[in-house]
């Protein structure tokens, strides 16, 4: 269970309140299916429970939206979580773009249209 949860109550801390009411973290917005990995060794003191259970699930390549759902936060919170490790070099994000190239427009809409014609 989670320590910031009670069962009857609802969250002790609401979710803002781990970012300290930021909305943003300080480097560029990460999208939802950037991948996330663990960089090595976090440091004894200092993290939150937020924070070291992104690294226990980032210690395998992880989606954003996944870390979101592995931490049962908003994307939001998670975004300026990943941002602040990433900032403090304990996970490296790769954008998707940086994944290969995505299918162009034409191919998506011929794939849908053979799925309907199924």
């Amino acid at each position: 269970m989670n320590q910031w949860m009670d069962e009857e109550a609802g969250p002790f801390v609401r979710p803002y309140a781990l970012i300290r009411g930021r909305t943003r973290s300080s480097g560029e917005n990460l999208d939802l299916i950037a991948m996330v990995t663990a960089t090595g060794e976090p440091p004894v003191a200092g993290l939150g429970p937020e924070q070291e259970a992104i690294l226990r699930a980032a210690s395998t390549p992880i989606s954003v939206a996944d870390v979101a759902v592995e931490l049962d936060l908003p994307v939001g919170v998670v975004r300026v979580l990943l941002g602040d490790l990433r900032d403090n070099g304990l996970v490296s994000v790769s954008s998707p773009s940086s994944a290969g190239p995505r299918p162009n427009e034409r191919i998506l809409k011929e794939v849908i249209n053979g799925l309907r014609a199924l």
